[in-house]
């Protein structure tokens, strides 16, 4: 399995009975390191200097978090805005390049609402746009979205579904 740093952000983190239970997939895996950005900067410090460091030796990032007023939370935005450095973008090898990353996204309303003709007018794609092309920048590749509706009515048997798929998506077998 490749070395893989999951980004977790949630604000509201102890009311998510769904991320409570899918984030029990990181647990005890090798190669893998799970950061909740709202446990380790309450305050919004970002250490970006130890970001920056600590990101250098992974090869996978998974983005997890849910979507908030369509689209990421705001301490997620704020790490990318500290951490990503523009200026990376123009080294040869730079500290970003040539890894890949995975987005694994919950979202309390429907698949059919987030459709070009569904109630929002538009896709979870267009609406994380800004998360994706900051990685496309960086020389990020994204493997996979994962798209978790209805997270705050999932089921057992739904959590497990879900659960499955992303072990399956990070080889965590």
């Amino acid at each position: 399995m490749k070395k893989t740093l999951v980004i977790f952000a949630h604000p509201y983190f102890e009311y998510s009975t769904s991320n409570v239970e899918l984030i029990k997939v990181y647990d005890g895996v090798d190669n893998l390191v799970f950061k909740d950005l709202y446990e380790e900067y309450p305050d919004f410090h970002i250490q970006a200097f130890k970001e920056r460091k600590r990101i250098r030796d992974y090869e996978r990032l998974v983005f997890h978090f849910p979507l908030i007023w369509f689209s990421i939370p705001p301490l997620l935005k704020l790490w990318i805005d500290e951490v990503f450095d523009m200026t990376w973008t123009m080294e040869k090898n730079h500290p970003l390049q040539n890894k890949d990353a995975v987005i694994i996204v919950t979202v309390g309303g429907k698949a059919e609402h987030y459709t070009a003709e569904g109630m929002y007018g538009s896709t979870l794609e267009e609406l994380l746009k800004s998360l994706t092309l900051s990685l496309k920048v960086n020389q990020i590749d994204v493997k996979e979205f994962i798209a978790i509706h209805c997270s705050d009515d999932l089921t057992k048997f739904d959590l497990d579904t879900h659960s499955e798929k992303i072990k399956k998506t990070l080889n965590l077998k």
